[in-house]
C-alpha cells in the first residue's frame, strides 16, 4: 500500500473516531485527578477502548491507574504515551487531557493502518500516570513497560503567545534534567527562653543551607536552576526546632550535569550541618533525566504536519521545565513535540489560564492534527525499515553523547 493511502487510513480513523475521543478529552479535563490517583480517567480509557474492540490490561505493570492496549503482531513495537495526571487547585493546567487524547488518536490511527494493510508491526497505548511530580513513567520502565521498544511518542501543549503566527508547533523540544532530594535536619529540642543552650537548631541549618546555595546560584551554568521549599519547620516559637525538611529540585541541560550540580549543592546541606551540629539525612526522589529527542523522528514529524506550521526547534522558552519523558528516551529513541494553545501572557502552563485554554473545542482539534502526523511518524518506524535503523543509529551515538556530557 502507498505511504500517502496510509496517511489517507490515519486520518480517516482518526476522523470517524473523534466523538469517542472529544467525549474522553472533556470527561478528564471536567475531572481533574492528582498523581497516582487517576481512577477516573484510567476506567474512562479502559471503557472506551474496549467498546471499540481492543483488549485492554488495566491497572498495568503493578500500577492501579496505568493501561496498556496493543495491536499488531511481529515486527517492530512502537508505544504512545497517554499523560492524564493534574495539579492541585489548577487542574489540567498542563493540557494533560490533550495528551491523552492526541496520543489514543495516534494509537487509532496506526492500528487502522496496521489493519487494513496486514503488514507486521505492533502499536501500544500506554497510560502513563503521575508526571505531576510522581515519575510514573519511571516505575513503568522500572516494570519494563519499554522493553524492545522501536520508539516512544507523544505531544504536548504549550502557550501559544510565545511562538509567532502561523507557526503553531515545535518538533524538537529540550528539556532540562531534574535531580530531586528532600534533606532533613535532625537536631535537638530546648526551651529556647529558660534553656536555649542545651538545644541544637535544625532550623538554623536549614537557613544557612539556603543562604550557601543562594551563593552558590552566581557560580553555575545560564541553563541551570536549584530551587527549593520548607517542608517542615519548626512547630513554636519556643521550642527550639529538632526535625526540619527542605525540598530542593537541581536542574541542568543533561542527567549527568544534574547529578554533578546535585553533588554541589549537598556540601552546602553538609556544611550547615556541622556548623549547627545537626544530623543530616538526605531522602532522594524520582529524578528525570534531560528529554533528547530524535532528530529523525522530529523530522519526520515536520514533513508529516501541515507545511509551514510546525518548526524544528524550540524558538526561546515556549515549553521550559522537566519531564519523565526525559528517562523514556534513555530507554529508546523518544518523541516529545510540542504544540500551541491560544494563549494570553501570563498564560502559559500551570496557570488557571491555561487551564481553560486546554478545555477548548479549537485546542482539542489542534491535538488531533497533532495526532495525525504523529501517527504518520510512528507507522513510518513500524513499514520503513531503512527509516527505524535510522532512528536506532542516531539513539545509540546520542546515549555515548549523553553518557560522555561534563
Amino acid at each position: 500500500m502507498a505511504y500517502q493511502n496510509f496517511t489517507d487510513v490515519i486520518a480517516s480513523e482518526i476522523e470517524a473516531r473523534l466523538p469517542e475521543i472529544s467525549a474522553l478529552n472533556k470527561h478528564i479535563h471536567a475531572n481533574p485527578e492528582l498523581a497516582y490517583e487517576e481512577h477516573k480517567a484510567h476506567d474512562a480509557f479502559v471503557s472506551t477502548l474496549t467498546a471499540l474492540g481492543f483488549k485492554v490490561t488495566p491497572h498495568a505493570y503493578g500500577i492501579p491507574t496505568s493501561f496498556v492496549a496493543e495491536f499488531g503482531s511481529g515486527g517492530r513495537l512502537i508505544t504512545f504515551n497517554a499523560e492524564y495526571d493534574a495539579l492541585p487547585e489548577i487542574g489540567h493546567a498542563c493540557g494533560h487531557n490533550l495528551i491523552a487524547s492526541s496520543s489514543l488518536a495516534a494509537f487509532l490511527g496506526v492500528a487502522a493502518a496496521l489493519k487494513v494493510s496486514g503488514l507486521p508491526g505492533r502499536v501500544r497505548l500506554l497510560g502513563t500516570p503521575a508526571e505531576e511530580g510522581g515519575g510514573g513513567k519511571l516505575k513503568l520502565i522500572a516494570a519494563g513497560a519499554y522493553k524492545g521498544c522501536a520508539a516512544s511518542l507523544m505531544v504536548h501543549p504549550g502557550p501559544g503567545h510565545k511562538i509567532p503566527e502561523p507557526i503553531r508547533g515545535v518538533a524538537c523540544v529540550r528539556m532540562l534534567a531534574n535531580v530531586k532530594n528532600k534533606v532533613h535536619f535532625r537536631g535537638r529540642e530546648a526551651h529556647a527562653a529558660i534553656a536555649p543552650w542545651e538545644g541544637v537548631n535544625a532550623l538554623d541549618a536549614v537557613c544557612l543551607s539556603y543562604n550557601a546555595i543562594a551563593m552558590l546560584r552566581q557560580q553555575i551554568r545560564p541553563d541551570e536552576r536549584i530551587h527549593g521549599v520548607f517542608r517542615s519547620a519548626g512547630d513554636r516559637p519556643n521550642v527550639t526546632p529538632a526535625d526540619c525538611t527542605v525540598e530542593y529540585y537541581v536542574r541542568s541541560g543533561t542527567r549527568a550535569r544534574a547529578n554533578a550540580l546535585w553533588e554541589r549543592v549537598r556540601k552546602c546541606f553538609e556544611g550547615a550541618a556541622i556548623a549547627t551540629g545537626c544530623q543530616m539525612e538526605v531522602e532522594p526522589l524520582n529524578s528525570y533525566a534531560d528529554l533528547r529527542p530524535s532528530r529523525a523522528l522530529c523530522e519526520e514529524y515536520v514533513k508529516a504536519m501541515p507545511k509551514g506550521t510546525v518548526i524544528m526547534d524550540e524558538p526561546g522558552d515556549f515549553l521550559a521545565g522537566s519531564t519523565d519523558m526525559g528517562n523514556v528516551c534513555y530507554e529508546c529513541p523518544g518523541f516529545h513535540a510540542a504544540f500551541a494553545l491560544r494563549t494570553k501572557p501570563g498564560e502559559a502552563n500551570h496557570t488557571k489560564g491555561f487551564t481553560a485554554a486546554a478545555g477548548t473545542e479549537e485546542s482539542f482539534q489542534a491535538a488531533m492534527e497533532c495526532a495525525k502526523g504523529m501517527a504518520v511518524v510512528g507507522l513510518k518506524v513500524l513499514t520503513d525499515d531503512v527509516f527505524a535503523e535510522k532512528v536506532q543509529k542516531e539513539w545509540n551515538e546520542d546515549m555515548k553523547l549523553a553518557a560522555e556530557s561534563k
